[in-house]
């Protein structure tokens, strides 16, 4: 027995009216666990960004001893030359660090008196590929042969990594466990159809329809709760998205985190499949064990 759409389509639409509260209570939790991962996904993405931008901006100085011999100085530069983990470096000797202290101490000028270039110590100022390569730096130079100090910020930067990391995986849990219960909900508005309709079953059974026949309207019924929660997450993370952007976007710190239209789009288009998904699955297991028996 042939499956038609105008078949499967008026009796999904019938069977979602009988079970309307069930059917919105089913959208609803898979719209906020689909929420909660979208916006997961976006965070991840929102810190990938802001690293990214970061690569070019974090600096690891390694200050030298005043007393440096040229070959100590030349054997720190052929390292870091060498290194697989540097992404550029810059030597700063002591004109251009006794510029730098000018300008950060331009308004104490008896402070700038008291200081000569001599007084300075020279640099090695080191951009890593990636800010997690800090630590890899400078723990090789720290007891180096005339290195005085190594400065780097990756303490601040791990703390933000280790935190955001943390968040995704709290959101990315909770997601998980609505998304269960979204498929249990589906689950049971399809038991629940079948089991209201079951002597209908029954006798379509009796005149030879197939399961296939029977089952895929109560199928494409928990696709489509899912495809409808999927969407409406989708629409709540991107305007989410819309709002924060506008609310940093002249804010020097968090508009590093700045995530693409393109990048929304992706992440709406797998909440959208992860919803059909999950709409189909709790829909199958209902109707297999009604007619599979």
């Amino acid at each position: 027995m042939a499956v038609k759409v105008d078949y499967v389509a008026r009796e999904t639409f019938t069977n979602l009216k009988r079970n309307v509260f069930m059917t919105t209570a089913g959208v609803l939790v898979v719209a906020v666990s689909l929420g909660l991962v979208g916006g997961a996904l976006l965070l991840r993405q929102g810190v990938a960004n802001a690293t990214v931008q970061w690569k070019g901006g974090v600096e690891l100085s390694i200050f030298l001893k005043p007393e440096a011999t040229a070959q100590q100085v030349d054997s720190i530069r052929r390292q870091l030359v060498a290194m697989p983990e540097v992404r550029r470096t810059r030597y700063c000797d002591k004109r251009c660090a006794f510029s730098e202290f000018k300008q950060i101490f331009a308004n104490e000028p008896e402070f700038q008196d008291a200081v000569t270039a001599d007084d300075l110590p020279p640099s090695y100022r080191v951009v890593p590929k990636t800010p997690e390569l800090t630590d890899v730096i400078g723990n090789q130079f720290k007891d180096q042969p005339g290195v005085y100090k190594v400065k780097y910020a990756a303490k601040e930067i791990k703390t933000l990594l280790n935190v955001t990391n943390w968040l995704q995986r709290g959101i990315l849990a909770i997601a998980l466990i609505l998304l269960l219960a979204a498929s249990v909900l589906i689950l049971n508005t399809i038991r629940m159809a079948i089991y209201s309709r079951r002597r209908e079953v029954a006798v379509m059974k009796l005149v030879g329809a197939t399961n296939w026949f029977i089952r895929v309207p109560f199928m494409f019924e928990g696709l489509l709760q899912g495809l409808v929660g999927a969407a409406v997450a989708f629409g709540v993370v991107a305007l989410g998205r819309n709002l924060l952007l506008g609310a940093i976007r002249h804010n020097e710190l968090f508009k590093q985190f700045y995530v693409t239209s393109a990048e929304v789009l992706g992440t709406g288009t797998l909440m959208i499949l992860v919803g059909v998904a999950v709409g189909a699955a709790g829909s199958a297991i209902a109707v297999n064990r009604f007619l599979d028996v």
